[in-house]
């Protein structure tokens, strides 16, 4: 059992807190907030992400980086992507020199178009071979409540994927692992993005099957791509690939698909960003994702369509029968 620490008391980094705790570790978790760290202190709980949760009492939090830092086995990342780098500058120095640095986040960092782990190991200073990765179907609200799931840990180092995976499987979530990370991270990411997709059609008013193509579409698309950046196939037919989008695409309680379904009911961007009480990291991911996709000559058209209809200059209605009866790609569909 060890002592870790979650930086990020968000729905899914209190979450994955409970999960660690549920594992026998003790766990310390910073928030931004006072108001935040002194109701998981007090109360056990963090009513403003998870209501009618108890956290485990082995869960303590802290504003404080350097409390929550000191002395623990393995440090583990929920904050936003475009936030991170800099939590990383005021972490510096706080991250030891040999303990796992395991990102929980499914983002791109906008400016620079690198993927988590990149910028962990970029502004945190970390050494590639103590850098994870975690991701799969994980809804927060559902492991909060304990219901069965499972998710991907990838690292270079397959000790230290091995090692995370043991500290953070319960008996309702088990970690499998591999060393992919970055088919493990782009699944993660890319998925996000359909999702807005699916939730565009949903908010428009379409159904299943306009849905159905959507995601058959949109994992030809994320494996092309994250295929084109090194990653293996099998990797997108796995949790990380094919599981999360299954779950990101079909649940309300997503995110991406919430931020889609308002865009496809017809309010704007910015009304979107206002409306959302948390972030929806496919809306910040698809510019930097379209970037790249271009560099490695990779066509995207759902993910081009999103970009569209964030910018206003695509319709909703028109969105989806544009994928229906797209014809690019495997003849099977």
């Amino acid at each position: 059992m060890a002592n870790v620490a979650v930086l990020g008391a968000g729905a899914w980094g209190t979450t994955f807190a409970k999960v660690l705790a549920d594992a026998g570790n003790t766990v310390q978790v910073w928030a931004r907030r006072d108001q935040v760290a002194n109701e998981i202190n007090e109360t056990h709980r963090n009513t403003k992400y998870l209501q009618r949760v108890n956290l485990p009492l082995s869960i303590t939090a802290s504003t404080s980086l350097p409390v929550t830092l000191a002395g623990v086995d393995a440090i583990f990342l929920s904050v936003p992507s475009q936030s991170l780098r800099g939590v990383l500058e005021d972490v510096d120095g706080l991250l030891g020199d040999h303990v796992p640095v395991v990102s929980l986040m499914k983002g791109v960092e906008r400016s620079t178009g690198l993927r988590m782990s990149e910028v962990i190991a970029e502004a945190g200073r970390v050494s590639l071979d103590r850098i994870a990765v975690l991701s799969g179907p994980n809804l927060a609200l559902e492991m909060a409540n304990a219901e069965p799931s499972a998710s991907a840990v990838a690292s270079a180092n397959h000790d230290v994927a091995v090692a995370v995976a043991a500290m953070a499987t319960n008996h309702y979530f088990t970690a499998l692992t591999n060393t992919d990370v970055i088919g493990t991270e782009f699944g993660g990411v890319l998925k996000n993005l359909i999702a807005v997709a699916v939730g565009i059609a949903d908010g428009v008013g379409y159904g299943d099957n306009t849905k159905a193509s959507i995601i058959t579409r949109g994992l030809t698309e994320l494996s092309a791509f994250a295929s084109a950046y090194g990653a293996r196939p099998e990797t997108m037919w796995g949790l990380a690939g094919l599981g999360d989008l299954i779950a990101t695409c079909e649940s309300p309680l997503s995110r991406n698909n919430t931020a889609g379904r308002l865009l496809g009911q017809g309010y704007s961007f910015d009304m979107v960003i206002r409306q959302m009480d948390q972030t929806a990291e496919g809306l910040s991911s698809v510019d930097p994702i379209l970037t790249l996709a271009a560099a490695k000559k990779v066509s995207m058209p759902i993910v081009s369509q999103v970009q569209q209809v964030l910018r206003g200059t695509l319709d909703p209605r028109e969105l989806a029968p544009h994928l229906a009866t797209d014809t690019s790609g495997p003849a099977e569909e």
